[in-house]
C-alpha cells in the first residue's frame, strides 16, 4: 500500500534541528560525488557573509569554499552532506518544502550542460537517460530506477546520510525528477511515498506517476 502524497517526506514543515549546536559527524566516507551538484551548495554559502559558517563546517569543508568547484570533478560525500545540513538552517529555514525547489531548480541547471538528457515529448526515455547517467554523477549506488513501464516509475533512494540529511536529499531528489518529468512533457505528474528511510526503512522508495 502506498502513503498518501499529503506530503513530501514532512515536506511544507519547519524542524528545530538541534544537533547544529555543534559540527555534525556525518557518513559519505570514501564516497563522491560530481562538482555539478556541488556548485550551488559552495555558492549560497559564500553568497552569505553574515552566516558564522564554522559552527557547522570543518577545516576541510571550509577549504572546499576556497577553491573552484569543477563540475566534472568528484567531491567528498560527506562535505557535501554537511554543508547542506548547514545550508538547510541558515538559509532554508529547516523547511523540506524549500529543498523540493531546490532540486527542480538542479534538474534546470543540469539540462544546460547534458542539454541532450530531455526528450521532449518522451518522458520514459528522458528517465532511461537519467538512469545511464547515474554513474557519471555518484561512485555509490544512491538511484535506482525500478519498474518503468508506460507512465509510472518506482525511484529507489540511499544516500546513506545521516536522518535530517538523507530526508532533504531525497526531497530535493523528488523536485529533481518531477521536473525531469515536467521538461520532458509529463503531465499531471504525482508521487507517492512507499517507504521512507528516515523512518527506519532499508531505502527510500517512491511512486512516481504522469499522463
Amino acid at each position: 500500500m502506498y502513503i498518501t502524497r499529503a506530503s513530501r517526506g514532512n515536506a511544507g514543515s519547519s524542524m528545530t534541528i538541534d544537533f547544529f549546536a555543534r559540527k555534525v559527524e556525518t557518513g559519505g566516507l570514501d564516497r563522491h560525488i560530481k562538482g555539478i551538484f556541488f556548485v550551488d551548495y559552495v555558492r549560497m554559502i559564500k553568497g552569505r557573509k553574515d552566516v558564522d559558517w564554522t559552527r557547522h563546517l570543518g577545516p576541510g569543508d571550509l577549504e572546499l569554499l576556497s577553491q573552484r568547484i569543477e563540475p566534472d570533478a568528484w567531491y567528498p560525500l560527506g562535505a557535501f552532506e554537511r554543508m547542506g545540513l548547514a545550508i538547510l538552517q541558515e538559509i532554508g529555514g529547516a523547511n523540506m518544502e524549500v529543498v523540493y525547489h531546490w532540486g527542480r531548480h538542479y534538474m534546470d541547471g543540469l539540462f544546460e550542460i547534458h542539454d541532450t538528457l530531455i526528450v521532449k515529448g518522451d518522458p520514459m526515455e528522458s528517465l532511461m537517460r537519467f538512469h545511464m547517467l547515474r554513474k557519471s554523477f555518484f561512485d555509490f549506488d544512491a538511484l535506482e530506477l525500478d519498474g518503468l513501464m508506460g507512465t509510472e516509475v518506482n525511484l529507489t533512494i540511499l544516500f546513506g546520510m545521516s536522518r535530517v540529511a538523507e530526508e532533504a536529499s531525497v526531497n530535493q531528489t523528488l523536485g529533481f525528477f518531477e521536473r525531469l518529468l515536467e521538461l520532458s512533457g509529463a503531465e499531471g505528474v504525482t508521487h507517492a511515498f512507499v517507504q521512507r528511510s528516515w523512518e527506519g526503512a532499508p531505502s527510500t522508495i517512491i511512486h512516481l506517476t504522469w499522463s
